[in-house]
């Protein structure tokens, strides 16, 4: 197996490990949880290393998860004491534990260097690379991520009736027996454990990246959670194929180059979904707006029947003068009101249609029924 291939394959086992429970944290509207657990990360590795003294000891990884959780609990708390809203409380938390972990670091360990670029954007290639022992046992990240994988598919599977109900009405998921808040903070040590498992190998950036793009391009095609998941781990992993080929191609950053890639993917969905794309979005506001002109002229031919001026009123040649339109926009209008049946053509005149008169009569029905 070449070395892109077998980067690209531990590029997608994270990719699909972080879009599983990111797409529970795009629908509740906490996505930068994520970045938040994935900085304060550092806050949790200094206190376990300060405990332990062992660069290779896996405690570390459980105190990274545990800081994560703690970054949860406390934006939790400041945003329910209602002083400090949601996305401030997220700030000061991520803020004062990066800070916190970054400061315990510059003091306890003199003539350290960060490296900026690896930092950020992690080394993927490292991954495969044995990091821990554990009980005379090398670990590397990737066998770490594949564990992580296998158990956020599992947890998804098992308690997927849960979540959709908890993250799409927890009143009445509370009100029927399931408590709400347990299933939440379950949900955020699955993203806890998953960011740390991510984190040494991908970096802060792509962690976010895999976490929140693939599930708010997902959300975009689909309404059904089951099927959002699965383009969410699907988005993932080409993403992680495609910016691992770039950068084997351009020779640069294999991170920045999924990252990238993520972005693009996202921009093509935003663009082309078949209902929310922008695109989709623009052919539907010029149909209804076809539409309302056509319901205009029905309205417009209907309040003048069977009245002396409805001759006047209903000559193609004038017709624009009394609807305030173009010459050119009415003819477009009458001529699309014709092929949908909507009017016919009489004598210099418009008549209307049964299926325009119906279409009239609901409109001028409504108005009055509103009046009342």
């Amino acid at each position: 197996m070449s070395p892109v291939v077998e980067l690209s394959l531990v590029l997608a086992v994270v990719a699909a490990a972080c879009a599983l429970p990111g797409a529970f944290l795009v629908l509740r509207r906490s996505a930068m949880t994520s970045d938040a657990i994935g900085h304060v990360l550092l806050f949790g590795i200094v206190l376990a290393y300060f405990t332990v003294r062992d660069l290779g000891s896996p405690w570390l990884l459980f105190g990274a998860a545990a800081a994560g959780v703690l970054a949860v609990v406390l934006v939790e708390a400041l945003e329910k004491s209602g002083r400090v809203k949601a996305d401030a409380a997220l700030g000061l938390v991520f803020a004062a534990l990066f800070a916190a972990g970054v400061l315990m670091v510059s003091v306890s360990v003199k003539n350290v260097h960060l490296d900026v670029d690896q930092v950020l954007l992690g080394q993927p290639e490292a991954a495969r690379d044995p990091r821990w022992n554990a009980f005379d046992f090398a670990i590397s990240p990737v066998w770490i991520l594949g564990a992580v994988l296998a158990l956020n598919v599992l947890l998804a599977t098992l308690f997927f009736k849960e979540l959709k109900l908890t993250t799409f009405d927890p009143g009445l998921a509370a009100s029927i027996g399931f408590r709400p808040v347990v299933i939440h903070y379950s949900l955020m040590v699955v993203v806890s454990v998953t960011a740390v498992a991510a984190f040494d190998a991908v970096g802060p950036v792509l962690v976010v990246g895999f976490f929140v793009v693939p599930a708010a391009a997902a959300f975009l095609l689909t309404d059904r959670l089951a099927v959002m998941l699965a383009l969410a781990a699907l988005f993932g992993v080409v993403a992680a194929f495609v910016g691992t080929a770039a950068a084997d191609t351009l020779n640069t950053t294999t991170a920045g180059a999924v990252a990238v890639a993520l972005g693009g993917l996202f921009a093509i969905v935003f663009l082309v979904a078949p209902r929310r794309g922008l695109v989709a979005q623009a052919v539907e506001r010029v149909r209804q707006k076809r539409a309302f002109h056509e319901l205009m002229l029905a309205v417009h031919l209907a309040q003048h029947e069977g009245t002396p001026e409805e001759i006047e009123e209903s000559r193609a040649a004038s017709l624009h003068t009394h609807l305030h339109w173009s010459p050119q926009q009415t003819a477009v209008v009458v001529a699309r009101a014709a092929r949908n049946g909507f009017v016919v053509c009489a004598d210099g005149g418009l008549k209307l249609t049964e299926s325009g008169r119906a279409r009239a009569r609901e409109v001028l029905g409504q108005g009055s029924r509103t009046m009342k």
